[in-house]
């Protein structure tokens, strides 16, 4: 039985919006910003303490510190932010009402309730178990009851995107296939409820040891399990932020995909394949056999990595062919010079790509092989990597979203225009530059959760070479500027939502209208193949390739100097 509703036309946008689904939208993308505030100003602890010169917290603060960091960020932030990208491919790009408001807004309490549990019981200490929790170290009762309490409304929450894609489906909203962002939506919600389930697989039993109910979880089990939700967790972001990356090319350029069934043959790679690349974690575990790792981390995950070139390959491909096609044809790249760098949402999304193709994917193929993960494994590499695909890949990309919905969604007037344009280079450069020096520390063998790099008042402390302590440095640096970075969007967001001028709402109709064919939206379908039509981008993967075929064999050659062979 159809629920009574309104829908709201964007006169800016051309968009949609089904009453239930913008409220439920907004109280999710809110809450997320709410939590990134809270990584971020738990961020100045964390790196000013990994700063050698500064040193700032003693060794108790810093593990809490770094505790509550690593979740609000890596799981409260950006879960938040996925879900209301959910509704928003589901309800708004397919036009239709949200299936089960009420039990969406249930989900929204869980995780809420959930998320602030967590967060108390790491505030009140003897939770200091870092985001992983590995057993037998324990914490409190309530630090796994707030996890499990999140994961079950997010898990809701993906069954409410589900029955959203069904209601269109019935109501016949729109023809043929869904749009080919709605379709990446599909991919990172199939992840997820893979991820959130290996979650509740682990974290109940945990729960139960912690409370004493059970005597003991196997510590290799749990290792096991937990990076199946711990690190497919970011899998559902890549989902998600390359999503983004179709709707933004499709939003500032009107651009099309070169080819959607390649597209489309990409994301199902990702629901294949992606969760292996879990196993990179578990490379130095004496538990699991030889066989075991390299099948998981080199010949089906590569199926993965083709997948990320490809859509690397596709989006800075639609957005050429697109400019092309404006007449920008003069050389290889005028197409990119005369791109609306001024443009928070497209500048932020193409910084996204470039740091999260060059930085992250690179890095992440070197430690998803067993022999090179022996280098860097268990050093602040291992951040400076997801660092490049968390931060530079996802909250950048979250951020370049988040200007073009503060007047589309928000219905405000971005407040200081001036000062948005140059966020995303701000963050995202600082990012870049942060994350190759930690991975420059982490090569010289630098630990990844150690306090104290000087190991000060220790017996027989390792002595590290002077570039160490520079590297850490420029650690601090660089954080403190992709910190202000991050204030400024935030700045901006809860500023434009404060005091932002109130924009026209648009028309409200008791039914949704017809998709307009110039909606600036990705659901505009075409089939085929484009042709060479963008050699530009193509210029650019080669260098890819290049930079990626190098950095590979230093990587080699640098084991080979610590392996000798007699």
């Amino acid at each position: 039985m159809s629920q009574t509703t309104t829908y709201r036309t964007c006169p800016r946008s051309g968009l949609q919006f089904e009453a239930n689904a913008e409220k439920l939208m907004t109280a999710n993308a809110v809450t997320a910003v709410v939590f990134l505030l809270l990584g971020g100003i738990l961020a100045i602890g964390v790196v000013l303490t990994r700063w050698p010169a500064v040193h700032w917290l003693e060794a108790g603060r810093f593990y809490q510190v770094l505790t509550a960091h690593g979740l609000d960020m890596l799981i409260f932030w950006v879960i938040f932010f996925e879900i209301a990208v959910l509704y928003f491919c589901s309800s708004t790009l397919l036009r239709c009402r949200l299936a089960t408001p009420k039990i969406a807004w249930l989900a929204f309490a869980l995780m809420l309730i959930g998320a602030v549990t967590n967060n108390v019981a790491v505030y009140q200490g003897g939770s200091s178990v870092m985001m992983t929790s590995y057993v037998p170290m324990m914490a409190a009762p309530s630090f796994y009851l707030g996890l499990i309490l999140f994961a079950v409304g997010a898990l809701i929450a993906c069954f409410v995107f589900f029955g959203t894609l069904v209601v269109a489906k019935r109501d016949q909203t729109y023809q043929g296939s869904v749009p080919l962002v709605t379709f990446g939506a599909i991919t990172a919600c199939i992840i997820a409820v893979f991820t959130i389930a290996s979650g509740a697989i682990i974290l109940i039993p945990t729960y139960l040891l912690s409370l004493g109910v059970i005597d003991r979880v196997d510590p290799l089990v749990y290792r096991t399990i937990w990076w199946a939700f711990g690190h497919s967790s970011q899998q559902i972001n890549v989902a998600a932020h390359i999503s983004i990356w179709y709707a933004v090319a499709a939003i500032t350029f009107g651009a099309k995909p070169m080819s959607e069934r390649v597209s489309r043959g990409a994301f199902l790679l990702y629901i294949l394949f992606l969760q292996l690349a879990s196993a990179h974690h578990l490379l130095s575990d004496p538990g699991m056999s030889t066989e075991w790792k390299i099948v998981n981390t080199s010949y089906f995950m590569y199926f993965a990595v083709l997948a990320s070139m490809i859509h690397g390959l596709t989006v800075p491909g639609a957005i050429e062919v697109a400019q092309r096609a404006k007449g920008y044809n003069k050389g290889l790249f005028e197409w990119l010079r005369k791109a609306p760098w001024g443009n928070p949402t497209f500048s932020g999304v193409f910084i996204s790509i470039i740091g999260f193709g060059f930085l992250g994917g690179i890095s992440g193929v070197m430690m998803g092989t067993e022999q090179l993960n022996m280098l860097i494994h268990n050093t602040v590499y291992v951040p400076g990597h997801f660092h490049a695909t968390v931060v530079i890949g996802t909250t950048l990309s979250f951020m370049a979203l988040t200007y073009f919905l503060i007047p589309v969604l928000f219905k405000r007037e971005m407040i200081n225009p001036g000062l948005a344009k140059w966020q995303p280079y701000l963050f995202g450069l600082s990012m870049y530059f942060f994350c190759l020096v930690m991975m420059g520390a982490g090569t010289l063998g630098v630990p990844r959760r150690h306090w104290d790099l000087s190991f000060s008042g220790v017996a027989m402390a390792y002595e590290w070479p002077g570039a160490a302590y520079l590297m850490m440095g420029l650690v601090g640096i660089a954080g403190v500027a992709a910190i202000i970075g991050g204030a400024i969007y935030i700045y901006i967001t809860v500023g434009s939502l404060l005091w932002g001028k109130r924009l026209d709402q648009g028309e409200r109709s008791p039914a949704p209208t017809p998709i307009p064919l110039t909606a600036p939206t990705a659901a505009v379908q075409t089939y085929g193949s484009t042709g060479f039509a963008a050699p530009g981008t193509f210029v650019l993967a080669l260098v890819f390739l290049v930079s990626f075929v190098l950095y590979y064999f230093i990587n080699w050659k640098y084991l080979s100097t610590l392996w000798g062979l007699s």
